[in-house]
Order: C-alpha cells, then structure tokens, then sequence
C-alpha cells in the first residue's frame, strides 16, 4: 500500500504572513512541495509570488476552501499526487477561512493524505493594535498544532508576553514558535503527524471583509504613492499586489497601517485592496490612487 502523502495546513488571519514563510519554506527546505493557495480577491497575488519557485500549484480562488471550495479542493490535491507525486503537500488557506472544516474534509475525504499538521501564522504587531480576537481568528488559533507568532520584532518584551497568555488560553496544546518575517528552521513545522479527532463543523462563515481590485498599465509616481498610501484610512486592513514607478516594479504589502515595498520582476501594477465598509470608500480610493499614475504604457 502506498504511503499516504503529508499534508500541512497553513491559516492564520490576513496580513499575517502567511506567503512571506511559503517563501522561506521553498527557499530553505529541499524537499518537492506542492502548494494549494487560496486567496482572498479576485486577483491571485500570493500565487504570482510565489510562482517560479521550482514548486507545483493549484489556485483556489473565487471563494473559501473551507465551504464553497471542498470540492474543488479534493479534485486537486488528487490531481497533484497523481500527477507529480510530491513529497508534502502544503496548503494555504485564505485569511477569512475557518479551518476545523477543511482539517475535517481532508481527514474524512481523502485517503490519499494524511494531515501531517496545521501551522497558524499570527501577526504580533497586530494582536497588540487589535487585542480582541474575532470568532475566525479564534478557530485559527484553536486549530494549530504550531502557531507562528510572526513580526516579533516590531513590539515590546512585555507586548510579547502578554500575547502569549493570550494564545495559550486560547489553545494550550500548541507549540508557539517565535518568527521575524517568517523566517524559522522549516524542520520545526513539518513531521508532527499529531493524532486528532475532528468533530464535523458547525460551520457558520461570515466573512467580515470585503475586497476590490485594480490593475493599470501606468507608470506612477513613488512620492505620490507613498502619501496615498499613508492616507488610508483605516478600514482598509490588507493591501497587497505590485506596482510600477520609473525605477521599476515593486511588491507591496501593507498590514494595519504599517507597509514596505520589495524590488520584484513582474509586468504590471495589480493591487488588492481588502477591509471593511469598502463600498464606501472604494470610489475615494480608486480616485486618489489614479492621481499618482504618469504615463500609460500602451
């Protein structure tokens, strides 16, 4: 009988840093990884960052694989072993999926896998500008055999502490591994193989977040981006995609406020803007974001 293909799940809330440690992963573990993303937003950003890599993919989007997508889901992760047969097989969900659903589908569902373990990424920084936590997140957390408290470095020893506590009345069986930009010995995160039992969920998803996307073929200016971008106001939560100044194309993240730019080939401004209320302020935004563009390159 074949060995059952390990299977990892990656959740955590938007923003966290989920893709940020994809791409440690694939740079620091030689093992051949495919990798099932799905996005939140109707362009796949996390998947165009990730592509190139030297690894297999399959994009869920146009939905949360943890209800409208199980299906779609179980079809490709068959595919992918029959097809490539890979070591592991890693998942990352979106930042709105409840994951007790998808932990249950894959132990019921397919027996070509086995759940190797499901690593939440939590974002220190946000935690503490957002103490309470939300019933999705609370499930992520609930969930975790490992739980990646990822941005450490941008709070105090004492913010650290209490964030801490905070997790471990939420779920005192999981191991809390402290991460700088996802960066953590990759060894820590795989072969758990912890037994569980998961009850059939009551699943109630109502996704707090709305999102809306932009592309352009402009060239824009950096200046004018930059204060656009610290104008935000803030139901704007999560902004993520790539943009185009004369220098070149940037990828850009944007979390809570705080947001950096990484020089990245890619050949064309697209950004996802995800938040709450954004009917809103979407026309606003869509607005002050054009006055920045220079020239159009068709």
């Amino acid at each position: 009988m074949k060995i059952r293909t390990p299977l990892t799940v990656i959740t955590g809330p938007l923003g966290s840093g989920k893709t940020t440690l994809l791409r440690y992963i694939l740079e620091n573990f030689p093992k051949k990884i495919a990798i099932l993303m799905n996005e939140f937003g109707e362009i796949a950003i996390d998947a165009k960052i990730i592509q190139g890599k030297n690894v297999q993919m399959a994009d869920l989007g146009g939905g949360c694989v943890c209800c409208s997508l199980l299906g779609e889901f179980e079809a490709a992760v068959n595919e992918i072993i029959d097809s490539i047969d890979p070591d592991m097989i890693v998942v990352e969900t979106t930042g709105v999926a409840e994951p007790d659903a998808l932990v249950f589908d894959i132990q019921e569902s397919l027996i070509k896998v086995r759940l190797d373990g499901v690593i939440t990424v939590i974002d220190a920084d946000a935690m503490v500008k957002y103490p309470s936590v939300g019933h999705t997140t609370q499930l992520q957390i609930e969930a975790a055999d490992i739980i990646l408290l990822n941005k450490i470095d941008l709070v105090s020893e004492s913010e650290l502490l209490t964030i801490e506590k905070k997790l471990i009345s939420i779920n005192e069986i999981a191991s809390i591994v402290y991460a700088v930009r996802g960066q953590v010995d990759p060894e820590l995160l795989f072969g758990i193989g912890r037994e569980r039992v998961q009850a059939p969920p009551q699943h109630i998803h109502q996704p707090e977040f709305e999102s809306f996307s932009y592309k352009s073929t402009a060239i824009f200016n950096r200046s004018c981006f930059e204060e656009f971008v610290n104008s935000l106001e803030t139901n704007i939560y999560r902004a993520k995609g790539f943009i185009r100044f004369p220098e070149g194309i940037y990828l850009f993240n944007f979390v809570t406020g705080r947001w950096d730019l990484e020089s990245f080939l890619q050949e064309a401004t697209e950004l996802v803007f995800i938040g709450k209320y954004l009917r809103e302020t979407k026309v606003d935004i869509l607005e002050n974001l054009k006055k920045c563009e220079q020239l159009s390159l068709n």
